[in-house]
């Protein structure tokens, strides 16, 4: 199985993809284009704002393990 690529790398892909729908959305000529740019547009703004926040969640959970591994050495300095 693959792995995945890293966040930084997933959103630079992305912000590019994004380019590019600017550039499409410049050039539609109908409102069905418009209307296919407008839901790419959506979907990669999505994409990078579920990197982000998958980010801090990972964050917060280091910091989450780093207070239980506190707790946990209190504990057995106490006993």
């Amino acid at each position: 199985m693959n792995k995945h690529a890293p966040a930084d790398e997933m959103r630079k892909e992305l912000d590019n993809m994004l380019s590019k729908i600017n550039a499409m959305e410049i050039i539609a000529s109908d409102e069905f284009q418009k209307g296919s740019v407008k839901v790419l547009r959506a979907l990669v703004e999505g994409q990078i704002h579920s990197i982000n926040e998958f980010e801090h969640l990972k964050k917060a959970m280091d910091l989450l393990t780093l207070e239980l591994f506190k707790v946990q050495n209190k504990i057995k300095s106490q006993v």
